[in-house]
């Protein structure tokens, strides 16, 4: 089984993240930022992991906090699941559209951290929510998961469609990726020997 619980304590937050990347999609989520949450539920629907997450984070301040990191504890869980990456596919992409929205999300599990994310929001908010606190999250993500992630919006006018767009894009390109592949079974999916 390709699990991992991973908690992350400061003092802004206190975070539990346990996931199994062999689940059937289901999401449990306390964080205190719904709309997170939502974008959280679309990450382990498409995806197909099971996926928990807690937070206890300073929002009274704002979300900050509490989105980048859940980023770092999400890359830190995942990352810790799936081991030495022996027979993964490491690639994944996916398309994805809502109405008039349309994203395009392609990672690698390369061992480098990096992130080119072009979302050119048309609001700054969406209901309470800022955001620019996206880059956020996907940046921490990256860092501790140690993937290469293009984000990129190409079209669309309700940021809410923006964004679900790229939550649901990720989830389908992480299932792609993390699937192991049979013709790779005990192999390295690099040249190099290591990832």
């Amino acid at each position: 089984m390709r699990t991992a619980s991973v908690n992350r304590d400061t003092l802004e937050t206190k975070i539990q993240v346990s996931l199994n990347l062999d689940g059937k999609g289901t999401g449990k989520f306390n964080t205190g930022v719904p709309f997170l949450e939502h974008m959280m539920d679309q990450i382990a629907r498409h995806g197909m992991i099971d996926l928990d997450i807690t937070c206890d984070g300073d929002v009274h301040i704002d979300d900050h906090h509490t989105v980048e990191d859940i980023g770092i504890t999400l890359g830190k869980a995942i990352n810790q699941a799936i081991g030495d990456k022996k027979g993964m596919t490491r690639y994944g992409h996916a398309y994805v559209p809502l109405d008039e929205a349309l994203s395009r999300v392609v990672i690698d599990f390369s061992g480098r951290p990096g992130l080119t994310m072009n979302v050119p929001f048309t609001q700054k908010r969406i209901g309470n929510f800022d955001t620019e606190l996206f880059y956020e999250f996907f940046q921490g993500f990256v860092n501790h998961a140690l993937v290469t992630l293009h984000i990129d919006c190409i079209r669309g006018f309700n940021a809410h469609h923006q964004i679900e767009t790229v939550f649901k894009a990720f989830g389908r390109a992480l299932r792609m990726a993390l699937t192991p592949d049979p013709r790779m079974e005990g192999a390295m999916p690099s040249t190099k020997g290591v990832l």
